[in-house]
C-alpha cells in the first residue's frame, strides 16, 4: 500500500506503546472487530455481430489509418463500497472509535464481444477472431481475483487489528474521506492494470498471425474496405 493512504484518525501510535486507557480497553475488547469483505462477481458476456468493421474501429479509436479491426471486446469495471461499524464515545477525552465494516464489491460490466459483420459467422476468419476475443474475456476473468486478493490484504492490514479513534462525531466522515481520497483511486487503478495484459494480447506479431491465418482470409476481407486507388493514366 501506498504510505499516503493513510489519515490521522485515531491517537497518536506513542500511545499504543503505553498502557492502554479504559477507554481504549472498552473499545479493543466489547466492540466487535473489523470485517473486510470483498465480492468480486462476473456478470457473463454476449457475441454482437451487427457492427461493421468501420464501426469497431471507431470505438477502438487506435487503429492506424486503412486498417480496420475485425473484432473487439469491451468491458467498464465498477468498485462498490459500503461503510459502517460501531461507535463508542467517551464524553471524558471527547474522542470515539469505530470499528469499521467495509464492505466492497468488485466486478465488470456484462462484457461484450464484437466481430465484424463483414466475417461470415461459419468461416474460419470468424473463428480465428473470435478466439482472439476469447483470450481479451479470458483476461479479464483472470485479473479480478488478483485484484481481489491484492485489495483485501491491503485493506485487513490497514483496518483489521483495531478500531480506528477520532474525535466525537467525526470518525465516520473521516473514514469515508480516506476510502474517497485514497483507497478508492487505489483499487480503480489495480483494476486498470488488466490493461496492460490486453496490450500484450495485442502484440504486432499476434496482428501479423491473424493476417496470414486462414489462407490470408481476414486480411483480404478487410483489405476491401480500403479506398480503391485511382489508376494512373498513361
Amino acid at each position: 500500500m501506498v504510505a499516503g493512504l493513510f489519515f490521522s484518525l485515531f491517537v497518536g501510535r506513542a500511545a499504543e506503546a503505553a498502557e492502554r486507557t479504559p477507554f481504549q480497553v472498552r473499545c479493543e475488547d466489547t466492540i466487535k472487530k473489523t470485517v473486510t469483505v470483498l465480492v468480486s462477481q462476473k456478470h457473463g458476456y454476449s457475441i454482437d455481430t451487427h457492427l461493421s468493421a468501420r464501426a469497431l474501429t471507431v470505438m477502438k479509436d487506435v487503429a492506424p489509418a486503412y486498417s480496420f479491426a475485425a473484432g473487439l471486446t469491451r468491458t467498464e469495471s465498477r468498485v462498490e463500497v459500503a461503510l459502517g461499524g460501531p461507535i463508542l464515545q467517551d464524553p471524558a477525552s471527547g474522542y470515539e472509535c469505530v470499528a469499521p465494516q467495509i464492505d466492497v464489491e468488485l466486478y465488470y460490466m456484462p462484457v461484450v464481444i464484437y466481430i465484424a459483420r463483414e466475417l461470415p459467422p461459419d468461416s474460419c476468419a470468424y473463428k480465428e477472431v473470435l478466439a482472439h476475443e476469447m483470450r481479451h474475456l479470458q483476461a479479464y476473468t483472470d485479473h479480478l481475483p488478483k485484484v481481489d486478493q491484492q485489495v483485501r490484504e491491503a485493506l485487513t492490514k490497514r483496518f483489521g487489528d483495531k478500531p480506528l479513534y477520532a474525535p466525537s462525531g467525526t470518525a465516520m466522515s473521516a473514514l469515508e474521506h480516506e476510502i474517497n481520497s485514497g483507497w478508492l483511486p487505489y483499487i480503480r487503478g489495480e483494476l486498470a492494470r488488466v490493461e496492460e495484459q490486453q496490450a500484450l494480447i495485442d502484440a504486432p506479431e499476434e496482428y501479423a498471425r491473424l493476417g496470414k491465418v486462414c489462407g490470408s482470409e481476414i486480411a483480404t476481407i478487410l483489405g476491401k474496405l480500403r479506398p480503391a486507388v485511382p489508376a494512373r493514366r498513361p
